[in-house]
């Protein structure tokens, strides 16, 4: 494990991979810093960026020591969020998407529920939809289908071994990576677990995204 802070590492971290979402960086880390559950980390993972990411994080790197920046060329989404997950020094790994918020008590909640509940690997739910709820069909593009039939990614919580000994986010899938991720870390005979805990506001609205351009 990473032994990088001055005091006791992080029970939690964070991934936050981003790319030209200046614009919404604020926001999201925001709601990271306004966490009830404070011993826990970002990591921000920014994948070659053209914008003012960095100004905008650097303002925030300034005050927060739990706050790192890491920044590469562009890989896309699953190589940043790996790289990120190999940076975490927590022994929980969960995301937050850079145009994406937490309520207040959203780390909270998953902590309480994994400690509770031990021979749980990784959890998902909770996601408040704002905007369009119906994404694509990753098994049939012509079709739509709700965002509860779905693995979210970004409410993944879980230990970080499952991450690492499955090997992460497969690079070769650029939609739907999340539910490809899920179903190995099931064949693989990890717990999983569908919680329904709201705590993750997930906007749908923001131009540019994945799930509203494939």
């Amino acid at each position: 494990m990473l032994d990088i802070y001055r005091h006791a590492n992080p029970l939690v971290s964070v991934i936050m991979a981003t790319y030209n979402r200046a614009t919404y960086l604020k926001r999201s880390i925001s709601s990271f810093i306004a966490q009830s559950f404070k011993n826990c980390e970002l990591i921000i993972v920014d994948d070659g960026s053209e914008d003012n990411t960095f100004e905008v994080v650097s303002d925030f790197l300034k005050t927060q020591e739990n706050i790192r920046y890491l920044k590469h060329s562009n890989r896309k989404l699953s190589l940043s969020k790996n790289a990120g997950i190999k940076a975490a020094a927590g022994r929980y790994i969960a995301f937050l998407d850079s145009d994406d918020e937490y309520k207040p008590n959203y780390l909270e909640k998953r902590v309480a529920f994994m400690e509770t509940n031990k021979t749980v690997d990784l959890i998902e739910g909770g996601a408040i939809i704002i905007g369009d709820p119906f994404v694509k069909d990753k098994n049939d593009l012509s079709k739509k289908i709700h965002l509860s039939e779905c693995h979210i990614g970004t409410t993944f919580f879980g230990k970080k071994e499952v991450f690492l000994t499955s090997g992460g986010f497969d690079k070769n899938i650029f939609y739907s990576e999340d539910s490809a991720f899920w179903e190995k870390a099931e064949s693989m005979l990890f717990t999983l677990k569908k919680i329904n805990e709201p705590g993750y506001i997930y906007y749908r609205d923001t131009p540019g995204s994945i799930c509203n351009t494939v």
